[in-house]
């Protein structure tokens, strides 16, 4: 038999084992045969067996801890769970912008250019210079510009006019294109020296005018209620007309 290691508790056969010696022990004893005459020792003996199984008896010693085991299979899906309740319907919202959203092609820039050395233009009432340009869009605006010299001369008070045409007519989306130039009325002598040649400027936006073919012209006239005088136009200087094209 192997002996015990110290601190390791006994198997539960070593107390059953020691439950059957104590019996026999007690049976084989010269006290229990004469007890067994007597019918009162008889009965103490019994009783004495009673009590010795009832000390040994479930005095089983806990053994070791075992190995923990493995996990077990992962087990399968439950039953779906029945749906909710509804919620209850939320709080109103508050009114949205309506957002229109636009597609635009790319634009490309459209002008044109047309210039002369030296108009020398010397008449008061009429076409001036033209310049033909074409239109890509109707929905665009055309920017021009006149830029050259212009001179007025009058003995008495006079006013002349500068402006642009598109296809013979004056601009109507919004205004005309137009600049003036006005003299007072001064000295017979002197006023009759004055010839005053400036470059000047004569610019706009026009809208409203279809795509395709458009003559742009520059024309001089005279000024509502006052009287021509001599008007002159590009003078010894290179004079032009720009023409741009510009999207709305």
């Amino acid at each position: 038999m192997e002996p015990l290691r110290p601190g390791a508790s006994p198997p539960p056969t070593f107390f059953l084992a020691l439950l059957l010696l104590l019996l026999a022990a007690s049976s084989s004893s010269p006290s229990s045969s004469q007890a067994t005459d007597n019918p009162k020792g008889k009965g103490k003996a019994l009783l004495r067996q009673r009590e010795v199984l009832d000390l040994y008896n479930g005095m089983c010693m806990q053994g070791p801890i075992g190995i923990p085991g493995r996990d077990g299979n992962p087990g399968v899906n439950g039953i779906p769970g029945t749906p909710g309740i509804p919620g209850r319907d939320g709080f109103k919202g508050e009114k949205g912008e309506c957002m229109r959203e636009s597609f635009e092609e790319s634009w490309t820039p459209n002008y044109k250019q047309c210039s002369w050395s030296a108009l020398n233009y010397g008449i008061d009432l009429g076409k001036i210079a033209e310049c033909t340009f074409t239109k890509m869009r109707t929905n665009s605006a055309l920017r021009v510009l006149f830029s050259g010299s212009l001179r007025l001369k009058c003995k008495n008070a006079c006013c002349q006019r500068w402006y642009f045409t598109f296809n013979g007519a004056e601009c109507s989306g919004p205004l005309p294109i137009e600049a003036i130039i006005y003299l007072d009325q001064g000295s017979p002598e002197l006023n009759s020296t004055i010839n005053i040649h400036r470059t000047s400027s004569v610019e706009g936006l026009c809208e409203g005018i279809s795509a395709g073919l458009v003559d742009v012209a520059v024309w001089v006239g005279t000024c509502s209620d006052y009287p021509r005088g001599d008007a002159s136009t590009g003078w010894n200087s290179v004079s032009r007309i720009i023409i741009e094209e510009l999207p709305k």
